[in-house]
């Protein structure tokens, strides 16, 4: 397949760029066109083959819980205070719930989760019984999963770590550059082209057609 032989192509390509202290995150980027962005809301997470980064997980439940760090419904109260509220939602990357404390949580951690995109969502993110293998299962997906949220015409989804596998990245690109034209309306045609970049680097162009 073309695609996927450009990837590697693009990949090799970046890998020949200076060497960063840091290890850089790989970015897919899908520029769209014909594609009206507010009327056609996406919001879902795609399972890849390959862990991009683990993420910090919080939970909110009636009791503590092993696997997640817990916010049990008798921590609420201490959120009422803005400043302990901001700083929850900039430790943690993502936040589950039990069902039964979504009102609550709506209540108590929604006007700050909602805007920073973070509140536990029915897609991936809410448990009816919480017990440690319904807990760990969701933990794993999470970590196995990228969220593709589209609000303008230039998407940036990161696909990968610099220090994984050429063919490991790959794969994440290609699971989420499917997922993403499933839910496109005119699906490849509503791409005008595609870009891979590693945090530091200019982007490389892929060709599509």
């Amino acid at each position: 397949m073309d695609f996927e032989e450009d990837l590697k192509k693009a990949i090799e390509e970046l890998r020949k760029g200076e060497k960063r202290k840091f290890e850089q995150t790989v970015d897919l980027i899908v520029n769209l066109q014909k594609f009206d962005v507010k009327k056609n809301q996406i919001n879902i997470f795609v399972q890849v083959p390959h862990n991009v980064k683990k993420k910090k997980i919080a939970g909110f439940f009636e009791t503590a819980q092993k696997g997640v760090e817990t916010i049990s419904k008798n921590d609420f109260r201490k959120y009422s205070d803005k400043k302990e509220l901001k700083k929850l939602v900039k430790r943690f990357d993502f936040f589950i719930s039990q069902a039964s404390l979504m009102p609550s949580v709506a209540t108590t951690f929604g006007r700050v989760l909602g805007p920073a995109g973070k509140m536990p969502s029915p897609q991936l993110g809410i448990l009816m019984n919480p017990d440690d293998k319904s807990i760990h299962e969701l933990v794993s997906k999470i970590n196995q999963s990228v969220r593709i949220k589209v609000k303008e015409a230039s998407i940036k989804i990161p696909v990968g770590k610099e220090n994984m596998k050429d063919e490991e990245i790959i794969e994440n690109i290609v699971a989420v550059y499917n997922a993403l034209l499933k839910v496109l309306t005119k699906e490849k045609e509503n791409v005008k082209n595609v870009e891979v970049k590693f945090t530091m680097t200019k982007p490389v162009k892929i060709k599509i057609r």
